[in-house]
């Protein structure tokens, strides 16, 4: 590995900015790419065969571009669905993310839980199958929300979203029956801890959010090793529609220290 090594994080859109932000803290003396995938976002609206053609094909150019000495992928829907096939094309090493269920069913006092995703990683098999893997005999509610991701990317572009609209994709979360209450929702897509002060104020009783981001940058310090004395990071970022992020997200963007 590259004594400053070079990493790639790459999701849908946005959200991966969450994960970005762990890891660089993890792992400050290193290069970045962050590479939002708007051209093709939300990953929801397509096909499982058409994201799995759209996301090698787009990786084997990033990869002869860039040439990271590590992958993040930092989707749920596209780690959940391609890292197979990334993994058996590309000698690179990637590190993807899946839904914290395990950690989430284990914590949790009242055994019952909720997974919120997007439709698409809630109705994948992967996810089910972690449940029955890993669910501790907890009672897991599968929530799939067509809106948030879309409500945290324009919460980004300051495009502010009601607390009304929020309230109505988390509540199915929430179920209080039999004497036992939802304490522990997991947070199953990258966009939603970019709303997370938001899901914390407008929840109707407190549980715990799961958010992998922390444990995905253990990993890839594990990869790649621990910091060493160098310069700070420096992250390159890029939508794959060539579009420039407007003033209010390049603020936004240096909120996460971004800056090129």
């Amino acid at each position: 590995m590259a004594a400053i090594p070079k990493i790639l994080v790459f999701d849908s859109g946005l959200g991966g900015l969450t994960v970005y932000r762990e890891i660089v803290s993890a792992r400050p003396n290193a290069r970045y790419v962050y590479v939002a995938d708007d051209a093709f976002f939300p990953y929801s609206a397509h096909g499982e065969a058409a994201l799995v053609e759209r996301i090698v094909t787009l990786m084997a150019t990033l990869l002869a571009t860039h040439a990271p000495d590590l992958v993040v992928i930092a989707c749920n829907t596209a780690s959940t669905l391609v890292l197979p096939d990334l993994r058996a094309r590309f000698s690179v090493p990637f590190v993807g993310i899946v839904p914290a269920i395990k950690p989430a069913c284990a914590a949790s006092v009242s055994k019952r839980v909720s997974v919120l995703g997007t439709e698409a990683t809630i109705a994948r098999e992967y996810t089910r199958a972690l449940i029955r893997d890993f669910g501790n005999g907890a009672e897991v509610t599968l929530v799939g929300s067509a809106r948030l991701a879309g409500y945290a990317e324009a919460e980004l572009n300051g495009a502010p979203v009601a607390d009304a609209a929020i309230a109505a994709e988390i509540a199915p979360c929430f179920i209080d029956r039999a004497g036992r209450r939802t304490d522990t929702i997991v947070l199953a897509c990258t966009h939603y801890p970019l709303l997370l002060h938001r899901l914390q104020r407008l929840a109707p009783w407190p549980v715990t959010w799961h958010d992998p981001a922390p444990a995905i940058a253990r990993r890839v310090v594990e990869l790649i090793g621990p910091p060493e004395p160098g310069k700070p990071a420096m992250t390159q970022f890029m939508f794959t529609s060539g579009a420039i992020p407007s003033p209010v997200l390049a603020a936004a963007l240096l909120q996460f220290g971004i800056k090129q």
